[in-house]
């Protein structure tokens, strides 16, 4: 299968407890990362798991966490935590 679409489909899954707080980190770590969420992004529905992602940046072996729903378009807002340090649409 190609890179591009084995993207398209989920790596793995987490808690609702484990995202939040890896998504919590990223926050804590990176600066403006709070800024661009609280701009970007609206609150994601509850939901006991959520689907991760490898992260499609070549050299980069982070995994994509989803931080809340993209304002702008139809789609899932999420961070990388790998050295990439990027974020995607998904």
């Amino acid at each position: 299968m190609s890179s591009n679409v084995s993207q398209s489909y989920p790596y793995s899954s987490e808690t609702e407890a484990g995202r939040a707080a890896r998504v919590a980190d990223l926050i804590a770590a990176r600066p403006g990362l709070d800024a661009t969420l609280a701009a970007e992004t609206s609150p994601l529905d509850h939901a006991d798991r959520s689907w991760t992602w490898k992260c499609p940046t070549k050299g980069c072996a982070g995994l994509l966490h989803v931080a809340g729903y993209a304002r702008e378009k139809h789609a899932l807002f999420v961070i990388c935590d790998g050295t990439c340090a990027k974020t995607f649409l998904r």
